[in-house]
């Protein structure tokens, strides 16, 4: 069982997360859904069988995240990262990532899908896009063909209220995107 993609999936959330609320070397709990951890693992495994997979994945992670623990929610799991595993994100994680300068941009609210398609731009030439908006959910996938810089599908959404234009995205892994069948 390979728990690589997992265990980069959970940092890319807590880099993410630190990008948007600050870092303060507390523990950070993260929901994932089962069908979110077997697509990370590679492998079907039964909801019987899923804490004891995580507690492995927590000892094969164990060395730079801590001791990670794990609470079942409703269709998942809640992953506890603890200080151990926040600070090591914070001191391992690339200031000129992708990710980073996203929420940097869309922090502004003055910016137009032409800002965010220019900076996907800046990190790959090939990036594809699908206008969403008849999908009801959001306006617009965006991704990179090749998977770099990474493997997420972007969900847009554009509200342009009172001359005001705020965009908000949420990410996904290929899978999960393609299971929620738009």
């Amino acid at each position: 069982m390979d728990f690589n993609r997992l265990e980069s999936n959970l940092t890319d959330n807590i880099y993410e997360a630190q990008l948007k609320l600050g870092y303060d070397n507390r523990p950070i709990r993260l929901n994932y859904t089962s069908s979110s951890i077997r697509h990370l693992i590679g492998t079907d495994i039964s909801d019987s069988d899923m804490l004891s997979v995580l507690n492995n994945f927590s000892s094969f992670a164990s060395p730079r995240m801590g001791e990670i623990a794990f609470s079942p929610i409703q269709g998942g799991y809640c992953f506890i990262v603890p200080p151990e595993g926040t600070a090591f994100v914070h001191e391992h994680a690339p200031s000129d990532s992708f990710i980073a300068a996203l929420v940097e941009l869309i922090r502004h609210h003055s910016i137009s899908m032409d800002d965010v398609l220019a900076l996907f731009k800046m990190f790959s030439d090939n990036i594809c896009t699908k206008d969403m908006s008849s999908s009801g959910e959001f306006d617009l996938l965006v991704y990179f063909e090749d998977g770099c810089p990474d493997n997420y599908r972007y969900c847009f959404s554009i509200d342009d209220d009172f001359g005001c234009c705020n965009i908000s995205y949420h990410r996904f892994i290929p899978e999960d995107y393609a299971e929620l069948g738009f």
